[in-house]
């Protein structure tokens, strides 16, 4: 007979008859140290089996034992039919309704059917066929408990089964957990990628993590979407980054994938959330845990594409008594290259005519290194009283190098002039943070949190241009720029839950936050060999914003269903001051708005195999603070971006409908609508060159269909799937009014395979058909394959990783732009085919649980980038 894996946790098995009371409790298998047994008897014929640590004889011949023991406990049943009678209770005895039953093949863990507990928290299997089974029994906010093996012969009557679920936050203290993770876990509320079982991964940055999750794609300027909408409100360790645009970019682009645990993908985020963010929420989770004693995990890994780049990281732990401190520092050095082309065509006013072209091919090179600091201490007053202190830094300086040809032509495609531009530039970046947070039960039902924030942003960008015409009518003109940017933001939020038993929940909250934000641009130019001060573009733009929002949520569970309702108020002010200059006078503006924003959620049981969940939500999308300034950063000789301080608010209102059958296939329905959509325009100015800026176009529907799969064809191989395919109605007015439609297929696939003597593999993919995000603006397809294995090594204190990203060079941007009377098409490559190899090693003791600490400042970082 197999045995299952011992690695994972057996959780308490009671098995009852008028002559036997027989219970095994939390049996826990970790490496030899000492061997010894203690069995326990009482009147009432209780025996409890209590392992600590076995050697491998030792366990193998107690694992016989037990199972003849639960063999003669299953024979000792009165004759009946083959079924099962689960119990299920808390800790406490208390029965616990609503807790999912999942019945196992015991050979190959196979899902034979799945039950829901009762109101008196019991299940029934009847009718099971004759075999060898295993229960698995999970419940919200409570650890995952396995139980048996269970042997059903013919002529077994009704077998009574107990079992006793912990809470998530108890059971971390009482039991240790060394299973595996599923890669990608689909649930009606939220997707999980645990990114640290992802060998494709490995080297990679966060920005390419999320470029392959399931639904996430990433366009060619770093924008970030969810199930084809952008505006996604993304959060770090359940803080907002406060940046939008190549800021946001930047960031995601320097932190290193082996700095994180998970990342949560939430549709329909529920009011203790921030309102921002129209397609839902990014959560990444970095890790952090609370072992005993002192341990660590040091990586390294080269990556070799067109460019090197190296990524090394040390994470540091101590834990003794009421004291946690903990310490990660990454480094990520090295180069990248990106290639571009532009062609533009311009045409005869409101006609197909063509009377000039513009091709453009850049190179740009890039290289630098980015610092990553996380130091925190937790700190038990008491049993119900943690203070917690984190600090954060980032440092990151990167130099870049552009060449390009402007290469203009006649209507008939014969050159006309070349103009060669050559670009330098330079970016430093530090932002720190400090969050003082507080956590408080009251009693087993009640819980207050309290969190302050501190956040500070550095930011200097330096850009030197030189463009040089050849021939009769030559030139050769010169124009730099120094960009620092500061920002300061202060947040401040309590929380509060309370629990009425064990199917009802309410939670209340408050948040304040103050952000200012500080932006000097200054231009010089250079025609004569002189340098002069470029008044046009030189500006100064201050901007403080004030939000203040409250919320409630309330959550009750009865058999079949379970409902949760929430509303939340934002209270909206800034006052925004653009300095003048002696061509431009002093400008300023303030805007203030208030807003509610409801949440629902609704999940009804139907049967064992079927569950159907409704939800929906009102959400705001705030501009980003930069895209409100209407100074000017030059890209190239002809194209430019400024902001708008013109700027109004998008609401969207989105609506979801699931069916999750047996676990592993969940299909979504939804829908979405935005007023006062605003999107990137990109217009054309008296002298033809392009000027990107921000505004309120109009309105935007989304409706799509998802479908996620959970497989396991083979003991050996893991299967998760998810299609999505979304339709989009665009109507607005730039230049004239657009009503632009489109249907897009987004796929992810992963295929993970776990084999022998400590030998893995994985293989994933996603392809994305022709797409729209922008009004005026169509993408072709695009998508990758990756592969990569892995090997345990030393007693799986370490694991080496060799992995393969854009194996076939197809993740390219091609696409198509309109503008009024001219059109561009662009191709943009990066250096996306790499190979790379890691090595991790693993020191300290065994894991055992982790916290997360959410800080005040958890919805608002990402509005403070340039949004260039």
């Amino acid at each position: 007979m197999a045995l299952p894996d011992l690695s994972q946790q057996v959780a308490m098995t009671t098995f009852r008859s008028d002559n036997l009371h027989f219970s095994v409790h939390h049996i826990q298998f970790s490496l030899p140290a000492t061997e010894y047994c203690h069995w326990n008897n009482s009147t009432d014929h209780k025996g409890s089996i209590r392992v600590n640590s076995i050697d491998p004889f030792f366990m193998r011949n107690l694992y016989v034992l037990v199972l003849m023991l639960l063999s003669h406990a299953a024979w000792a049943q009165p004759a009946a039919d083959g079924d099962i009678t689960i119990s299920v209770n808390n800790n406490q005895q208390q029965a616990l309704p609503l807790a999912s039953v999942a019945l196992l093949k015991f050979k190959d863990s196979v899902i034979v059917r799945t039950r829901m507990t009762d109101s008196t928290g019991k299940a029934l299997f009847d009718n099971v066929p004759p075999g060898n089974y295993l229960f698995r029994i999970t419940m919200v906010d409570h650890i995952t408990q396995y139980a048996g093996p269970v042997q059903i012969t013919s002529g077994n009557g009704n077998l009574p089964l107990s079992i006793t679920l912990l809470r998530s936050d108890a059971a971390l203290q009482e039991v240790t957990v060394s299973a595996r993770k599923p890669l990608i876990k689909f649930a009606p509320d939220k997707t999980i990628v645990s990114v640290d079982n992802s060998i494709t991964s490995t080297g990679a940055t966060v920005l390419e993590v999320l470029e392959k999750s399931p639904g996430v794609s990433v366009d060619r300027d770093g924008k970030v979407s969810l199930k084809g909408r952008s505006n996604v409100l993304i959060l770090i360790d359940g803080k907002p980054t406060y940046l939008s645009g190549s800021d946001l970019s930047n960031l995601l682009s320097g932190m290193s994938a082996s700095q994180l645990e998970q990342i949560e993908l939430m549709d329909n985020p529920p009011s203790k959330y921030d309102a921002a963010g129209n397609a839902g929420v990014i959560n990444i989770k970095t890790k952090k845990n609370k072992q005993q004693g002192f341990n660590g995990t040091a990586s390294t890994a080269y990556q070799q594409g067109r460019k090197q780049r190296s990524i090394h990281s040390l994470a540091l732990n101590y834990r003794q008594g009421p004291l946690n401190a903990f310490m990660n520092y990454n480094l990520n050095e090295g180069g990248s290259v990106m290639y571009l082309y532009a062609l533009r065509r311009y045409f005869d006013p409101g006609t197909t005519n063509v009377n000039a072209i513009l091709q453009q091919p850049t190179k740009m090179e890039f290289r630098g290194q980015n610092h990553t600091l996380k130091m925190g201490l937790d700190y038990s007053i008491s049993k119900k009283t943690t203070i917690g202190l984190l600090a954060n830094g980032f440092y990151q300086y990167r130099r870049s190098n552009s060449q390009a040809e402007a290469e203009w032509l006649r209507e008939n495609g014969q050159k006309d002039s070349v103009v060669n531009s050559n670009g330098t530039g330079s970016l430093n970046w530090r932002n720190g943070t400090v969050n003082l947070n507080v956590r408080h039960s009251f009693n087993a039902s009640q819980e207050l949190s309290v969190d302050l924030d501190w956040l500070g942003y550095n930011i200097k960008n330096y850009q030197l241009f030189q463009n040089v015409r050849e021939g009769l009518y030559g030139y050769k003109e010169s124009e730099r720029g120094e960009i620092p940017t500061s920002i300061r933001i202060l947040t401040g939020k309590a929380d509060y839950t309370q629990r009425f038993g064990e199917t009802m929940k309410m939670e209340a909250g408050w948040k304040s936050s103050r952000i200012r934000t500080d932006n000097f641009a200054a231009y010089e130019i250079n025609t004569t060999g002189n340098w002069e001060l470029n008044h046009n573009k030189t500006n100064h733009f201050v901007y403080t914003e004030y939000i203040h929002a409250a919320y409630g949520n309330f959550e009750k569970q009865w058999e079949r269903f379970t409902a949760q309702l929430g509303l939340r108020f934002e209270h909206t002010a800034y006052d925004a001051l653009q300095s003048g200059n002696p061509l431009r006078k002093d400008s300023a503006f303030s805007r203030n708005y208030s807003s509610l924003f409801p949440t629902a959620y609704l999940q009804y049981k139907l049967d064992s195999s079927n569950s159907f969940t409704i939800s929906g939500g009102r959400r705001i999308d705030r501009p980003a603070f930069q895209n409100l300034n209407p100074f000017e950063l030059i890209i190239n000789k002809y194209t430019s971006q400024r902001g708008n301080p013109f700027m109004l608010p998008q609401y969207t209102w989105n609506l979801e409908l699931s069916h999750v059958y047996r676990d592993w296939l969940m299909t979504t329905l939804s829908y979405s609508r935005t007023s006062d959509y605003f999107a990137q325009l990109f217009l054309v100015r008296d002298d033809g060159t392009f000027l990107y800026s921000y505004g309120n176009v109009g309105n935007r529907q989304n409706f799509g269909l998802s479908v996620s799969v959970q497989l396991q064809p083979a003991s050996w191989w893991s299967l998760n799937l998810q299609t999505d395919i979304i339709h989009k109605r665009f109507k607005g007015f730039v230049f004239k009014e657009l009503t632009p439609t489109i249907t897009q297929l987004n796929a992810n696939i992963n295929n993970q395979f776990k084999l022998k003597k400590g030998w893995a593999a994985e293989l994933t993919g996603y392809y994305i058909t022709r797409s729209q995000e922008d009004i005026q603006e169509v993408v072709d397809p695009t998508g990758q394959i990756g592969a990569g294995v892995s090997k345990s090594l030393f007693n799986n204190k370490a694991t080496l990783k060799l992995a393969f990203r854009d194996i076939f060079y197809t993740q390219a941007m091609n696409g198509l732009t309109q503008f009024k009377d001219t059109e561009e098409y662009f191709e943009v490559k990066r250096d996306s085919r790499v190979a790379v190899l890691s090595f991790t090693w693993r020191f300290g003791k065994s894991f055992k649980g982790s916290v997360k600490r959410r800080g005040s400042a958890d919805d608002e970082m990402q509005r403070a980038g340039s949004g260039s």
